[in-house]
This record gives structure tokens, C-alpha cells and sequence, in this order.
């Protein structure tokens, strides 16, 4: 819940930021709104999603774990959660999941570019997917592994982000793990989900990366469920 506060406040803010700039740029004079008014508007803007920013990221603990993935990252600071359910074996639904490409994930490209813009070509990564190859397998040639693989039920991968320039402390570090869990229900349905976890190496890292998350987590959560209904729709095909 505090999560999801401050990435409200941060967008919360930059909309008002937003508004005030247009009334310092361009006061609509119907409205009797003045430039100083305008600042005024920007300011609360800008305190709004420092605020958002500066809330703090506790450290959760897995006290009783179930998954592979509480078994890797037990403590995180961040994560987000999805799930839907879909008509298929538990097999069927994680072949699915290794075998989805970019193309078959709505708004993909579009989002990725957003959150890594880029004008020519650029290396190979998951946010640099080709459209026609396994997303899973292009994740893991660019910097992913495997941390946990439980046939028929879970497959957890993951990477380690350096925070701060080159030089800088070389362990302040988001380590992060992500997960697809397939768990069996009644009739043929399965319900698949998927946790993403980063948990920062101190404080510092914690802060950095704070930042980053607040602000591309709206586009991270759409890219997550998109990527569910991609499976959902090819493993229901099949």
C-alpha cells in the first residue's frame, strides 16, 4: 500500500506540476488565473512528487515460504503482483510461458521504447526484444538467469542492476527475480501469475532505485499483464 502511495504521488504531482507550468507559460485569463498562481500550482507539483520519491521502501520478509521465488529473494523492498486464470494444463501454460514472443504481447514495443528510448539499433535485451523469438530466451542471453525451475509449476529468473556511474560502488546493486507460478485449479483452469521482487543492497541503492520504480511502474504493470494474456491466449490455443 505505501508503495502504491508514492507512485500516486509522483504522478499525482507531475500532473499538477503540468498544469501549474501551463499557468505560468500561458495564464487563461477567463479564469482569472495570474502567472504567480501558476508557480504557486508548480511548486505543490514539484513537492508532491518529491514526496512521492522521498517515501521510504521498508524491507518485507517471506516468513513462511511456499515458491521458488521465496526461496531465492525471501526479502525485497519492492515487488508487484499479477494473475489471471487460464484453460490449460499447468504444462501446457509453462510451455506457453518459454515460448511467448514479443510480438504476442500487446503495446510491447511501444512501452519498452518509452521506458528505454532509443533512435538506431541497439543491443539485444529484453527491452529490446525481436519480435519473433521467445521473450523468456532473450531475456536469458542478455543478462538474465535461471534461479528456480519446478517442472509444471514455477519458473523464477533474475539479474543484478549496478546503481550509479561507471566506478561507482560496485556493490550497490537491485538484485531482482521475477517468477511465472502455475497453481493447478478445479474444471481445467490453472491460475498463473507473476511477482516480480528488487531488493536494494543499502541504502543507497534502496534510494536510486526508488526513483526509477516510481516512475516506470505504471508501464511495468501494463507490460505484466499484457505478457499474462499473451501466454493465456497461446496456451488456451494450443
Amino acid at each position: 500500500m505505501l508503495e502504491l502511495a508514492a507512485v500516486t504521488l509522483v504522478y499525482l504531482g507531475g500532473l499538477t506540476a503540468l498544469v501549474g507550468l501551463a499557468g505560468v507559460v500561458r495564464p487563461p485569463r477567463r479564469l482569472r488565473i495570474r502567472r504567480r498562481d501558476g508557480a504557486i500550482v508548480l511548486g505543490a507539483g514539484f513537492g508532491l512528487a518529491l514526496v512521492g520519491f522521498a517515501l521510504p521502501a521498508p524491507l518485507v520478509r517471506v516468513e513462511a515460504p511456499r515458491t521458488r521465488l521465496d526461496a531465492v529473494m525471501p526479502a525485497y523492498h519492492f515487488h508487484e503482483v499479477h494473475a489471471l486464470r487460464v484453460h490449460a494444463s499447468p504444462a501446457r501454460v509453462l510451455e506457453a510461458v518459454r515460448a511467448v514472443t514479443a510480438r504476442e504481447i500487446r503495446l510491447f514495443r511501444t512501452l519498452t521504447w518509452i521506458r528505454s528510448p532509443r533512435l538506431g539499433p541497439a543491443r539485444e535485451s529484453i527491452l529490446n526484444a525481436p519480435e519473433d523469438q521467445p521473450i523468456l530466451d532473450v531475456a536469458l542471453r542478455s543478462g538474465f538467469v535461471v534461479l528456480g525451475d519446478e517442472p509444471g509449476r514455477e519458473i523464477v529468473f533474475g539479474t543484478a542492476l549496478r546503481l550509479g556511474p561507471r566506478g561507482a560502488n560496485p556493490h550497490r546493486l537491485a538484485k531482482t527475480a521475477m517468477n511465472f507460478l502455475v497453481e493447478e485449479e478445479k474444471g481445467g483452469w490453472c491460475r498463473l501469475g507473476t511477482e516480480t521482487r528488487v531488493l536494494g543492497t543499502d541504502d543507497g541503492a534502496r534510494r536510486r532505485f526508488a526513483v526509477y520504480w516510481r516512475v516506470i511502474y505504471p508501464g511495468s504493470a501494463l507490460i505484466r499483464r499484457m505478457w499474462l494474456r499473451a501466454v493465456k491466449e497461446r496456451a488456451e490455443a494450443g
